[in-house]
């Protein structure tokens, strides 16, 4: 028995091996320099062999495919990814706006799942779940050591049908259950309203398919309550970002035509590329014609102030920097996440796909976005008092494995990361006896509310009045945590690698 299953085991490694020799030899084909890894070829196989022959029970041959190519496409980066057939159709979804589960968005942080932040509106909303709050369980099923992709999944489901999520609640110091039932998400990446007269507010929560079409009715809604609008706030704060098209055209929309929004830079041909404020860089996903032709003549020349923070990502960090670096608006807030790498989904048959960094993103002046950010010309705290937790917040410069700007010597500094290690170990104690005095004195007022102290800044700002800004902030480098580094580290006292908190870019469910 014991001689059949090894027989077949290797005969299934065998299999596996020819197979990835066809790959490799293909690859080999386009990159004739390039020596093919057969040692490390034949290990894997070895190991493919010996889980299938070895493992206390059978295991499916398609599941430790699936199950490499997942470990070797997540080693590269925090945004490359593997799609199964649910994944690529949950991906799907979520460029459109639209999908079913409870509505947050999250990470991964210390093998738990982690709330960024609730849509707003959606169940999860709905039910109390605060950004902050770490998934413990979902139904009857331990988080820890399930992967983010599985705990999606799990959240997901039929509309109408109930999840429990167990949450531990770090303010408060105590565990509690939350049943939510799932309904179909409609995220609306779009809100605009006039907060004083002659003064809009625009904010975007996401960059999707929806996005321009939307933006463009609510501008024109504001210009019909008010044809001389003094002043735009466009508000981007914790927009993780979405499609790149939809960044180009709200750009251009403020911006003259024909410049350069954003430029690519990768090693295939096709992933250096400017993009400019023009229809045919930004119509490809958003229909015939240009999608901002009924825009008011007005937007191109109206001030306009940007409002980022921490949470701003990706896409709409394409936004601040194409109009700071043109000097079309000044940019408030907070240095931003610095997700400045481009992905690109390749499909890998009808219902697979796999998302892969291909390119950097950098502004119309060169600067690169990525483990950077986008650095305010004005630098706004959240509230008067200052923003002593914002050092709490995850960025893309401390996410394993995260790839370097690609312009400077961006390693880590071990000294700045003990430092800011420490500053973030006090800020938590801080938050946690404050809370226990006042647990509900610390909530940060909503955006756009009266008490929002940065988009007050900001109208302070096109009014022409005194801004009050940030005397504790100050501009956080790029760094890069290069693995090759890591993993020498131990051998190699004078390189010494640095220390990152357990954390992935958020996800949508």
């Amino acid at each position: 028995m014991g001689s059949k299953l090894k027989a077949a085991g290797w005969m299934s490694a065998g299999i596996l091996a020819g197979a990835m020799a066809t790959v490799s030899f293909q690859t080999a084909a386009r990159n004739a320099t390039d020596p093919l890894p057969l040692e490390e070829l034949q290990q894997l196989a070895a190991v493919f062999g010996m889980i299938k022959s070895n493992y206390v029970e059978p295991v499916n041959d398609k599941k430790l495919i699936t199950d490499a190519i997942s470990g070797m496409v997540s080693g590269l980066d925090p945004h490359s990814q593997y799609f199964d057939k649910k994944a690529f159709k949950e991906f799907k979804e979520g460029t459109s706006g639209k999908f079913v589960g409870v509505g947050i968005e999250i990470t991964q942080e210390d093998g738990l799942v982690k709330v960024v932040s609730p849509i707003e509106g959606s169940p999860a909303d709905k039910a109390g779940i605060k950004a902050g709050d770490l998934i413990t369980r979902i139904d009857d099923k331990a988080v820890r050591g399930m992967s983010l992709n599985d705990a999606i999944k799990r959240m997901r489901g039929k509309a109408d049908t109930k999840v429990v999520l167990t949450i531990w609640r770090k303010t408060e110091s105590r565990t509690f259950p939350v049943t939510i039932t799932r309904a179909e998400i409609r995220a609306q990446s779009v809100r605009t309203k006039m907060v004083e007269p002659g003064y809009a507010w625009v904010r975007l929560t996401q960059f999707q398919e929806r996005t321009v079409p939307d933006f463009v009715r609510k501008v024109n809604e504001l210009y019909q309550q008010d044809p001389s609008i003094k002043g735009i706030v466009l508000d981007l704060r914790n927009d993780p970002g979405g499609l790149l098209d939809a960044a180009v055209a709200v750009s251009a929309a403020f911006l003259p035509q024909g410049v350069p929004v954003v430029s690519t830079k990768g090693q295939l041909a096709e992933s250096n590329t400017v993009f400019k404020a023009i229809p045919q860089d930004y119509a490809r996903m958003l229909g015939s014609g240009d999608p901002l032709r009924e825009l008011p003549a007005a937007l191109k020349k109206v001030p306009v102030v940007v409002l980022v923070n921490e949470g701003s990502a990706s896409a709409s960090e394409i936004v601040a920097g194409a109009l700071q670096d043109h000097k079309r608006a000044t940019v408030m807030g907070s240095q931003t996440f610095g997700k400045g790498s481009v992905q690109t989904v390749r499909p890998l048959g009808p219902d697979t796909g796999l998302k892969i960094t291909t390119a950097r993103y950098y502004t119309p002046t060169g600067k690169s976005i990525q483990a950077t950010g986008i650095i305010p010309d004005v630098m706004v705290d959240e509230t008067v008092e200052g923003s002593p937790y914002a050092i709490l917040r995850m960025r893309e410069a401390d996410l394993d494995h995260h790839i370097s700007n690609g312009q400077k010597d961006d390693k880590v500094d071990p000294a700045k990361e003990k430092e800011r290690t420490q500053a973030r170990e006090e800020a938590l104690k801080k938050l946690e006896a404050e809370m226990k005095k006042s647990p509900d004195g610390l909530k940060l007022p909503e955006f756009g509310s009266e008490k929002d102290f940065q988009l007050q800044q900001a109208l302070n700002k096109l009014k022409g009045l005194p801004v009050t800004a940030s005397k504790t902030q100050t501009v956080r480098p790029p760094e890069s945590k290069d693995k090759d580094e890591d993993d020498k580290s131990a051998d190699n006292k004078d390189k010494p690698a640095g220390k990152a908190p357990a954390a992935k870019p958020p996800a949508s469910r």
